[in-house]
């Protein structure tokens, strides 16, 4: 099983994924502007998500993936990209079949260490999110480390599970 670390969302926690093999974002094809950690990367990156956003090379429809380096604007190397489909439909299964297609292909391209954020969704509860990571991506994931970027609800929720 993964060991698992919180950092806060931000460019601070960004700044902190030293050591980081990849960093995973989630994108709704309705996240316009881009929100939380990928609004962070994408300032980072001097817009890059952005422009491919508008180019339409990736969209962020369900099941959309997009695979980036980050040219040393990042610690990490890899930004691994998933589309979830519209933000307004993200419910407890579709985030939870998201999380668990993610780690499945940072666990076939071979990465040890992983930095990401659980999505959001306006019907779903942190208690659901923190669920979701720990049902879904936990166990499919067979990296070593993950550095969970979150915000202070979910790492209560998260803490609470625990115990």
């Amino acid at each position: 099983m993964s060991q698992t670390t919180t950092l806060d969302v931000g460019l601070e926690g960004l700044d902190a994924l030293a050591g980081v093999d990849a960093l995973c974002l989630f994108i709704a094809e309705d996240d316009r502007p881009l929100p939380s950690s990928a609004g962070y990367v994408d300032w980072r990156l001097c817009g890059v998500l952005s422009r491919v956003l508008l180019g339409g090379f990736f969209t962020g429809v369900k099941d959309d993936w997009l695979l980036l380096p980050s040219d040393g604007k990042l610690s990490v190397p890899r930004i691994f990209v998933v589309g979830l489909g519209p933000r307004k439909r993200l419910d407890a299964a579709a985030l939870g079949e998201a999380l668990s297609g993610a780690a499945k292909v940072l666990s076939r391209a071979k990465v040890e260490s992983v930095a990401l954020e659980v999505p959001a969704g306006p019907g779903l509860s942190d208690a659901a999110r923190a669920e979701a990571y720990q049902r879904q991506f936990v166990p499919a994931f067979k990296g070593a480390r993950v550095s969970l970027l979150a915000d202070k609800g979910l790492v209560g929720s998260l803490s609470s599970r625990k115990g």
